[in-house]
């Protein structure tokens, strides 16, 4: 894939307006049952390739604000990273033109990745493995995962509409 001034002007300001969103939704953005308005924008993917490095820089950025630390920094890009790209992959599976799969990939990874280090740092204390439970994985993952499906259902899903509607893609030449 040939990498234009373009995909890199559309990432970066994905990502700024990720680091915004992030920001503004200030102590929302960091808690176990976060409600981060920057994550609507994991549906972008399905319009240009250039959300997932946008998406992916955003929330590292975004993180060094979190009270997790490295970990979250880290592993909250992985999360988005794996997220953006199987998004990426459904943008083409729809249900009469609404690409209803397309925020789920964030809601499981988020849950998923984010649960486990959140187990680790918030019950353990300390980033030790050895602080893993399933006991308590289960319950802040669910809290994650619940958070991420408000917002990425809730929010993305609308904007992903809205956005084909306009004809943003069209107007933008976007893939």
């Amino acid at each position: 894939m040939k990498i234009s001034i373009k995909f890199i002007a559309q990432a970066a300001m994905i990502a700024a307006i990720y680091v915004a969103l992030t920001i503004a939704g200030g102590a929302l953005s960091f808690i176990p049952i976060q409600f981060r308005i920057s994550e609507a924008l994991c549906i972008l993917p399905i319009f240009t390739p250039a959300a997932i490095p946008g998406l992916v820089i955003g929330c590292f950025i975004a993180n060094f604000g979190s009270p997790y630390g490295l970990i979250d920094i880290l592993g909250g890009s992985f999360a988005t990273l794996l997220a953006v790209i199987v998004t990426r992959q459904l943008r083409n599976i729809t249900f009469k033109g609404i690409p209803y799969l397309a925020p789920l990939p964030a809601v499981i990874f988020n849950a998923l990745i984010v649960g486990a280090y959140l187990v680790i740092v918030v019950e353990g204390g300390s980033p030790v493995f050895s602080a893993f439970t399933f006991a308590a994985f289960i319950p802040i993952a669910v809290s994650v995962g619940m958070g991420q499906l408000v917002v990425c259902y809730g929010l993305g899903l609308p904007l992903a509409i809205a956005l084909k509607k306009s004809g943003v893609n069209k107007v933008f030449n976007l893939k």
